[in-house]
């Protein structure tokens, strides 16, 4: 990884902030993706002792909006034109419904439009640095779950589980398109499950749904075991060729029908790209 530029949303805490410390020792530059300022420059103080003086560097935005998505990934691609690793990591839980300023759900649009709308914004960084990777943090909480294309903001009923289910669900499929689209570029992309981990995850969720992931961190596992996934995915030379997969443990895992759906992942990427003001 030595001089890698790796770019990661997600990392001011928990499963990122492990994953952007282990893969700055073994010798990458770190671009980190943050939204609040005071926790992107602590995290960012601790990465040059790990990396040997590297000039890891951070952008601010707040990623549920597709607009700052566009802007994070210009400036990103203005001062990087090679990526060799980008990491979407960023999620959220939220306890009820809320619309951002693009009119979506926020677990959709923080969860999926992000990963969506960085990575498209990131493109031509990743392309040019090829062999790149995408790495995509996805979630056995996608099981049982389908996606209903004709209430993508869940218009018919809100669910705090289901929203972020299938917002799981949503980042395996578009790994699976992606892969498949990106066939010949040079550019890889596999996704994940890190495990049920103790982290800041979920403590801004609201009313009981907080109390309820709280008393379930007793149960998880630590930071560090959840982010050896991710730093496997982003660093091993055994998966540079691998690409659509999805990941447990640092071994492909299988995910439920909805996640192997190729015509779900394909309308997945149409809708989103109309959701983002992008072409096909």
């Amino acid at each position: 990884m030595k001089g890698k530029v790796v770019v990661i949303t997600g990392a001011t805490s928990g499963i990122g902030e492990i994953a952007a410390q282990r893969l700055a020792a073994m010798g990458a530059r770190i671009v980190l993706v943050a939204r609040n300022a005071a926790r992107g420059q602590k995290t960012l103080t601790r990465l040059p002792s790990l990396g040997a003086g590297a000039a890891h560097s951070v952008y601010y935005g707040e990623l549920s909006r597709i607009a700052e998505c566009k802007r994070v990934a210009a400036e990103i691609c203005a001062a990087e034109p090679r990526v060799d690793v980008l990491i979407n990591n960023a999620g959220a839980l939220f306890g009820s419904r809320r619309l951002t300023s693009d009119n979506l759900e926020e677990t959709f649009a923080t969860n999926h439009m992000a990963y969506f709308v960085l990575t498209m914004g990131l493109q031509s960084s990743l392309r040019a640095a090829a062999p790149a990777r995408v790495v995509s943090t996805a979630s056995d909480a996608h099981k049982g779950y389908t996606l209903d294309f004709d209430d993508l903001q869940a218009t018919k009923g809100y669910s705090a589980i289901r929203a972020y289910g299938r917002s799981k669900l949503c980042n395996i499929l578009f790994t699976r398109e992606l892969a498949r689209r990106w066939t010949g570029t040079g550019v890889t992309a596999n996704c994940l499950h890190p495990g049920f981990v103790a982290t800041r995850f979920g403590d801004a969720s609201g009313g009981f749904l907080s109390t309820v992931v709280s008393f379930a961190k007793f149960f998880a596992i630590s930071p560090e075991k959840g982010a050896e996934t991710i730093v496997y995915l982003a660093s091993s030379p055994e998966v540079a060729p691998t690409s659509g997969e999805y990941f447990y443990k640092c071994r492909p895992a299988t995910p439920t029908a909805g996640g192997t759906d190729d015509a779900a992942a394909n309308r997945l990427w149409i809708e989103s790209a109309k959701l983002a003001g992008l072409s096909l």
